[in-house]
């Protein structure tokens, strides 16, 4: 019934592997500063209501399996161990073999409440305890094979009224013991969902995953513990959950002196490309400088002050700082504002071409956003915003300069953040074709850990970080602009290679919908991710 077919042979009577060789892990180049005291920040614990979890980053290994046939990667599944006294696993952790070992999944312990009508505790308090164990567990897929040993998946089954929220993995054919993971209850828990796949060989699909619902506003905490599978497609809701943080206070989100030290501590460079002609300035500069503020209509417009007080000089980076997955995490978004965006460049194989005017654009705003660990205040994640889209980055897979902080660079022209120096295209990678991004350092750099002001912070109150007043700016800080496009398309056409020609329609729809034309760029709290979190 349960089998490897694609990248294990069968064996009978096989003896598991034992592993010894080291675990590679990997650690941020500047170890953590002493932070600043406040509330509940950092201090290694975080109360989510019912419920206390703490962070685990240590783990042992428990089996490991590599594909014998395909371009299918190994993966590893580990325990997390070192739990602190009186809390309890939620389950197991998996990555692929070829990485270093970055993980971290929570364990938690249930919690007296003072009293029943604790204002910061949201819901209905219950009789019953917050966790509990598996009623028993019921094997979702097991391997026998010579070279990798024995592996065994486990889902615990909960007590009626509450969830699980992870899987166990074993070297033997032997059920579990129930004292190895807990249970939640499920008012205390809220939906995921699969997001990345981590291994998909025919007979065994396993994926990391987040919570259903994001952004600053959502309570969903993700466990980081893995859903696996036999069936590929996980439309339906999973049978694992997440928590949910019930602490309306948000306790664990650092104060305003602690912001300020995460900053100057993991604030990026920003670099700009050494041909940009492009390059960014401060707000305050683009109104001291013939910014006008027109009635639709009306060619007259009207200056703006400084302030920005009637629309609401050096560069600057303009900072968000909100909760993240439930308030465990804090997100701190950096925007940096261009008063022009460059043409487009178009690649297809070894031949480029710049357009003369597609992509050209006034006023354009760029981000990307640090993702730390409010258990700690260590940097986790980066994500980095590309245009129509973007993508998030683990810290190891960051380029950390000198003092320890990310490089981040801005794309000629266009301005979207990539991780590393190079040539990114958006289009179609599989023919070569698309938008290009060239990213090198040079002499244009923007150092966010000095150079920033925090705009907003809302958690912290306004009395705290009083927003300005173009920040509530809800419409467009450039023209409109429609290119006539159709004519420069089709000499980019006439130069591809026979087997790669388009028709313009089908051109059109490689590259980024920016290239074409724009109503003017929005500012930063009218983009989705000021709310909700990033795409």
């Amino acid at each position: 019934m349960f089998g490897w077919w694609d990248c294990c042979s069968s064996c009978s009577d096989s003896v598991c592997e034992d592993f010894e060789e080291e675990i590679r892990t990997f650690s941020l180049p500047s170890p953590l500063p002493q932070w600043p005291k406040g509330r509940d920040f950092a201090t290694g614990k975080i109360c989510l209501g019912e419920i206390e979890v703490v962070q685990i980053t240590k783990f042992d290994k428990i089996w490991s399996c590599n594909p014998s046939r395909g371009k299918a990667k190994g993966v590893t599944f580990y325990r997390p161990t070192g739990i602190p006294d009186g809390f309890f696993s939620l389950g197991y952790y998996c990555q692929l073999s070829d990485k270093q070992l970055r993980g971290c999944v929570l364990v938690a312990r249930g919690v007296c409440i003072d009293a029943p009508g604790n204002g910061r505790i949201q819901g209905l308090m219950s009789d019953s305890p917050a966790l509990a164990k598996p009623v028993n567990y019921s094997l979702v897929w097991s391997s026998d094979s010579n070279r990798d040993g024995c592996g065994y998946i486990w889902a615990p089954n909960p007590p009626a009224g509450y969830k699980p929220m992870g899987f166990v993995v074993t070297l033997e054919s032997d059920e579990p013991d129930t004292e190895e993971v807990r249970c939640i209850r499920a008012d205390l828990t809220d939906s995921c969902e699969v997001n990345e796949v981590i291994f998909d060989v025919n007979s065994l699909s396993v994926w990391n995953t987040r919570p259903s619902r994001r952004g600053m506003l959502c309570e969903s905490v993700p466990t980081g513990t893995f859903f696996c599978s036999r069936d590929k497609n996980c439309e339906d809701e999973l049978s694992i959950a997440c928590l949910r943080n019930l602490d309306s206070s948000l306790s664990a989100m650092p104060n305003l002196e602690q912001i300020h030290a995460l900053i100057k501590h993991y604030g990026p460079t920003l670099y700009f490309h050494p041909d940009e002609a492009y390059l960014p300035s401060s707000v305050s500069w683009f109104f001291e400088n013939g910014a006008l503020l027109c009635r639709q209509g009306n060619d007259k417009g009207l200056s703006i002050d400084s302030k920005g007080s009637n629309l609401l000089v050096s560069a600057e980076l303009y900072v968000h700082v909100k909760p993240a997955s439930g308030g465990t995490f804090t997100d701190v978004a950096m925007w940096i504002f261009c008063p022009f965006n460059g043409p487009a460049t178009i690649k297809a194989g070894l031949w480029s071409y710049t357009f003369n005017r597609m992509g050209q654009h006034v006023g354009d705003w760029e981000h990307y956003t640090l993702r730390l660990s409010n258990f700690n205040g260590e940097l986790r994640s980066a994500y980095f915003s590309e245009h129509s889209g973007g993508e998030w980055l683990d810290a190891s897979e960051l380029e950390f300069i000198e003092g320890g902080k990310p490089a981040v660079y801005a794309s000629k022209y266009g301005h979207a953040s990539f991780p590393h120096e190079g040539c990114y295209i958006q289009g179609s990678s599989k023919l070569g074709i698309g938008a290009k991004n060239d990213c090198a350092k040079s002499k244009y750099s923007v150092d966010s850990s000095t150079r920033y002001q925090i705009v907003a912070a809302e958690y912290l109150g306004n009395e705290v970080v009083t927003e300005p007043n173009w920040l509530q700016y809800m419409r467009e800080w450039g023209p409109t602009v429609v290119y006539d496009s159709t004519s420069e398309l089709e000499k980019i056409i006439n130069h591809l290679p026979f087997f790669v020609k388009f028709s313009v329609e089908s051109f059109v729809e490689l590259f980024p919908t920016e290239v074409y034309g724009e109503e003017g760029p929005t500012g930063p709290k009218e983009k989705d991710n000021w709310l909700g979190d990033e795409r």
